[in-house]
């Protein structure tokens, strides 16, 4: 990361899923940077989520939207929105229900945070949702990530459309990453060979690569790109 020291001192910035895994490398890199950080979402007190002097980690449901509003009413300013909130759950995602409550996890909150938010965010603000390369094409062994996936693209687009010009919307499409959801697959050998073969850069992604690109994108650097995804997947959608 190389971004100058307190590019982002006297900012609020929020992280919505953010107690582990990509989020939490979010909130830890903004903190880095001067922010005051806000992290919500759950297994707050576990051992990855993030922690420091300027962030704040709260136990959320984000299906609840009360709580949600809740976590977000005390808070008098909003620079920048991390939508980072995600679960996987396979096969099983073709059952309704399971269908459902992954779109519930991964999507709505996405909408009703940025809508939370709107009211107490300036001119120069910036929300970044995570999309996915599963946002490009469906996935038969996880049909409501990948739905929940490619909704976020458009929901990012429609909202840059309306936020403009004082609030920036855009997301970060992450390949193959490791996190806690990726893990098991990624120590399977077996399974993450042809993954591998596939990548250009010959390796799965670190969250703090991810991290920087949300940092990028909520920075004055990117202060006229709105409506955008950016790939952070080591090439591979372009094999």
């Amino acid at each position: 990361m190389s971004f100058a020291p307190n590019l982002f001192k006297g900012k609020v910035v929020v992280v919505i899923g953010g107690t582990s895994g990509i989020g939490a490398a979010a909130a830890v890199a903004f903190a880095a940077l001067g922010a005051e950080v806000h992290v919500a979402g759950l297994t707050a007190g576990g051992p990855l989520a993030p922690a420091g002097a300027a962030i704040a980690v709260t136990e959320l449901d984000v299906r609840d939207a009360t709580a949600l509003a809740n976590f977000l009413d005390p808070l008098p300013q909003i620079d920048v929105l991390v939508n980072c909130a995600g679960v996987s759950r396979d096969r099983d995602e073709w059952n309704p229900e399971t269908f459902a409550n992954v779109m519930a996890i991964n999507f709505f909150p996405v909408m009703e945070a940025s809508r939370l938010a709107r009211s107490k965010m300036g001119s120069g603000a910036a929300i970044v949702n995570i999309a996915s390369m599963y946002s490009t094409f469906g996935a038969a062994d996880r049909p409501a990530y990948s739905s929940s996936k490619g909704a976020i693209v458009q929901l990012t687009k429609s909202l840059a459309q309306e936020y403009a010009p004082e609030v920036r919307v855009n997301a970060v499409a992450p390949g193959w990453i490791v996190t806690p959801l990726s893990r098991g697959l990624f120590s399977d050998e077996t399974a993450s060979a042809p993954i591998m073969a596939r990548i250009p850069f010959g390796r799965w992604g670190e969250a703090k690569e991810i991290a920087d690109a949300i940092v990028y994108l909520a920075s004055p650097a990117a202060g006229y790109v709105t409506g955008a995804v950016l790939p952070v997947d080591g090439g591979y959608l372009t094999v």
